[in-house]
């Protein structure tokens, strides 16, 4: 497994500190973010899932706890836009060029604007996905933040 994606490279440009860490990816677990907390070991407030929806229509991606669900009404008023909803896989992997279970807001084909759950910022690390399916990176939740631009917000249903 590479251990360098694009993902890594764009926090490494960023000068951004980060930690990797590889685990065994299970493309039959009912959830891969839940999966890959319990792999690490890590509880599943810190474990987060990157997302790809359409807040009206336009590309956005939304990071959020691995144990939680994204609420569309919620993402939608964060965007300012009247609705939202998932972004169908294939279009996913084709905007961010990233694999569905290994789709990181870091990196992506084309930069959209993110979204992160605000209960994330409390934390002193977060576990996002580096870029390929069985390895996450840890980053404190402010370098993700200033990095991606996000705005920060209620997201969970």
């Amino acid at each position: 497994m590479s251990k360098t994606t694009r993902a890594t490279q764009a926090l490494q440009k960023a000068g951004i500190a980060f930690t990797l860490h590889p685990y065994d990816y299970d493309p039959a677990a009912e959830s891969i973010g839940l999966a890959a907390a319990t792999a690490l070991g890590i509880e599943p407030r810190v474990m987060l899932k990157t997302l790809m929806a359409e807040a009206d229509g336009k590309p956005v991606c939304v990071v959020l706890p691995a144990d939680r669900e994204v609420s569309m009404k919620r993402l939608a008023a964060l965007f300012g836009a009247k609705s939202a909803q998932m972004m169908k896989p294939e279009a996913a992997e084709r905007l961010t060029g990233y694999h569905v279970g290994g789709i990181s807001p870091f990196g992506q084909k084309r930069a959209v604007p993110t979204a992160i759950e605000e209960a994330a910022m409390a934390e002193e690390k977060v576990f996002i996905n580096a870029g390929q399916r069985g390895l996450l990176l840890a980053v404190r939740p402010q370098d993700a933040r200033d990095l991606l631009r996000a705005r920060i917000g209620p997201v969970v249903a």
